[in-house]
């Protein structure tokens, strides 16, 4: 009888990128997964242990070893808490998670995956979205606050409802939007061509966005961004419509090529800051949450170049 080997050998040559990207489009996985591969010894360049930030040329010889798919244990990950009390918990979702079941969806929700690391949420509306006052794309990572009592639900979703709550995304923008700092108002609706996508339409629902730069890169920039509404895929809309799409929004006209070079798989674009009024004790609350490690990887190749 035979078996799979334990592990696959593979040699590519150097490229003049960094190691960490020749190393996840030659063994196809993600560049967090490639500078793991390097750290754990699994990469040399030239007979050498590999260094992510290394950019062998094209004369050097890099061997990546690939362990089996079914020799490594992929842990469920627990949804980062950034602040719980009795009535409310803010997360700092991670990518690929949906905020509640949704037909057609399969993968994990930010309320399956509550319920696993045991909070308890409130009931209130809809049993799949129990809990849920606010959203975010599968796609963005970033803050989201839950209610646990049924006080704080019926608290937090009349402020949505009410638009009193601040909240800031940093988006990474193709190109430089010009002006630098501005208001976009424009009203959001369904895609008269694509009902999967939304646009500019000019029967939608009013939405403002207020962006500033942060940073400027060359091909990208990094844009702090105020949500006044909050449609659905507004940030991503709005900046596609200015003709700047988030840098690895394919679904809205991104570069496929600037988003491989850096490494995405999805939307630049992350949930940095919420603040709101806690609905229970009447205390401001402010939070930030760090941006996850794809987005950091996709940064400092940006800042290299």
């Amino acid at each position: 009888m035979s078996t799979e080997p334990a592990e696959q050998v593979i040699t590519v040559p150097g490229t003049g990128q960094r190691l960490d990207v020749v190393v996840a489009k030659a063994a196809d996985v993600s560049r967090t997964v490639a500078a793991q591969m390097i750290q754990d010894g699994l990469v040399s360049v030239d007979g050498q242990r590999g260094l992510k930030s290394m950019r062998p040329d094209a004369g050097s010889e890099i061997i990546v070893t690939i362990v089996a798919a079914e020799e490594v244990e992929e842990p469920v990950q627990d949804i980062p808490i950034v602040y719980e009390d009795a009535d409310l918990v803010v997360i700092n979702k991670p990518v690929g998670v949906a905020a509640h079941p949704s037909p057609g969806w399969a993968g994990p929700t930010v309320t399956g995956q509550l319920a696993r690391q045991g909070i308890a949420i409130a009931t209130s509306g809809a049993q799949e979205r129990a809990g849920i006052v606010q959203r975010l794309d599968v796609g963005t990572s970033g803050l989201m606050v839950v209610a646990k009592s049924e006080p704080a639900y019926a608290g937090l979703k009349q402020a949505f409802k009410d638009r009193t709550p601040t909240k800031i995304y940093h988006a990474v923008v193709q190109g430089l939007p010009d002006p630098m700092e501005g208001t976009i108002d424009a009203p959001i609706g369904r895609h008269p061509n694509a009902t999967w996508r939304f646009a500019v339409v000019t029967d939608g629902r009013d939405a403002v966005t207020h962006y500033k730069l942060e940073e400027a890169f060359g091909t990208a920039s990094m844009m702090r961004v105020k949500l006044e509404t909050g449609r659905t895929h507004q940030i991503r809309v709005h900046f596609s419509a200015m003709g700047h799409p988030l840098v690895g929004d394919q679904q809205y006209g991104a570069d496929p090529t600037l988003a491989a070079q850096l490494g995405l798989t999805r939307q630049w674009l992350h949930a940095k800051e919420l603040g709101f009024t806690h609905p229970v004790t009447g205390e401001e609350m402010y939070l930030e949450a760090p941006y996850p490690q794809d987005l950091v990887d996709s940064l400092e190749l940006l800042r290299e170049e």
